[in-house]
């Protein structure tokens, strides 16, 4: 993982040239006002992992200059939550005089919440056993002075959890709280705060509906449950396993009733709806039964493909969360025959880094 410089004096006129780069790259597409949500200056990061360097007694966390590549020793880690800043030196400090967790210690990982709950991963060069695990037991015991920790070994071909692989995070959205579990090495929103800002911002575009809504790359149903109060149903596709799972645990955990996921790749969805292909899944799913008007899409990095493209065109109403805006555009240029936008935002997911998180509302054009 690389550095990241917080200098919160420096926050705000970040922020104002990130909004002034994508007002420009959105104006061909919509002249509405950009909204724009802020993270918080500092300990705004969930997550974060730190290699660890053994130089003679001495035991610390580093991360790496993303220009140089030079190492730089991280003692904290303002980017990162309070929770975690708590727990970093607590960990090393226990490691350090005990050789049975210190012995080729490689790297720390740390997934936090807001609600005091931490996983924290021990990434080793060595094969983990019993000894190592009555010793990360005391550690566990050791941490809990800080929250709920749940602690995990790993190795080659090997992972030790003491008790589970995930923390559950409560999110207070439009006035409900929402529970999601989180696990290990499984994609979660890294900005808690703006990550409540971009829900309840499509919670707002999306009132008054009497139809279904569609979502593809619903990951842990991150939008999926706290939209399907706006909606009758809600049909979510994501294509990870351990995210499909997940996302139906946090519809029991929260008593949705109303969000179907279905294991499938936005592609292989296109596909199956072009009746180009066929699905057990999308059959036992009874997809037909479905009335969705709106879709909404988080794709990865690379935009939404052409055939997603032409799935997606088929909807009257179109929500676009995007994390590189480059991609957004692209892909606006082409949606903009059938639909034109009508929301615009910008969500600070990534302060101080030239990383933007955007969203765009867009509305079928009539003749």
């Amino acid at each position: 993982m690389t550095h990241i410089a917080v200098q919160p004096e420096l926050y705000q006129d970040q922020l104002d040239d990130k909004e002034a780069r994508l007002d420009t790259m959105l104006a061909p597409f919509c002249q509405e006002p950009l909204a724009v949500f802020a993270s918080p200056a500092k300990h705004y990061r969930m997550r974060a992992e730190f290699r660890v360097w053994h130089e003679g007694d001495d035991l610390f966390y580093i991360m790496f200059d993303p220009e140089t590549r030079a190492k730089i020793r991280m003692d904290d880690f303002p980017a990162g939550s309070k929770l975690m800043n708590q727990l970093m030196p607590a960990v090393l400090d226990y490691v350090r005089s005990r050789p049975i967790l210190r012995q080729k210690l490689f790297q720390v990982e740390f997934l936090t919440t807001t609600s005091h709950q931490a996983l924290i991963s021990l990434i080793y060069h060595r094969p983990l056993d019993d000894e190592w695990q009555t010793a990360a037991l005391q550690l566990r015991g050791a941490l809990s002075q800080f929250g709920e920790i749940q602690l995990i070994g790993r190795s080659r071909k090997q992972k030790i959890a003491l008790e589970q692989d995930w923390v559950t995070e409560t999110l207070p959205i439009a006035g409900r709280d929402y529970k999601f579990q989180q696990i290990e090495n499984s994609f979660t929103q890294p900005n808690a705060a703006v990550n409540i800002h971009m829900v309840e911002w499509a919670l707002s575009a999306t009132t008054a509906t009497d139809h279904d809504l569609l979502e593809l790359y619903c990951g842990n149903g991150n939008f999926s449950l706290p939209l399907a109060r706006n909606f009758n149903r809600v049909l979510a596709t994501e294509i990870s396993k351990t995210s499909v799972a997940s996302a139906r645990f946090n519809c029991q955990l929260n008593g949705i009733d109303n969000v179907t996921v279905v294991r499938m790749s936005a592609e292989d969805f296109s596909a199956v709806m072009q009746g180009e292909k066929e699905s057990r899944r999308a059959a036992e799913a009874e997809l037909e039964s479905f009335n969705c008007q709106t879709v909404l899409v988080d794709p990865p990095r690379a935009g939404l493909d052409d055939d997603t493209l032409e799935l997606v065109r088929q909807y009257s109403r179109i929500i676009y969360i995007s994390c590189n805006p480059e991609t957004l555009v692209a892909n606006l240029e082409k949606l903009a025959t059938t639909h034109r936008v009508t929301k615009r935002a910008l969500f600070d997911q990534f302060p101080y880094t030239h990383h933007m998180e955007a969203g765009v509302v867009l509305e079928r054009c009539t003749a």
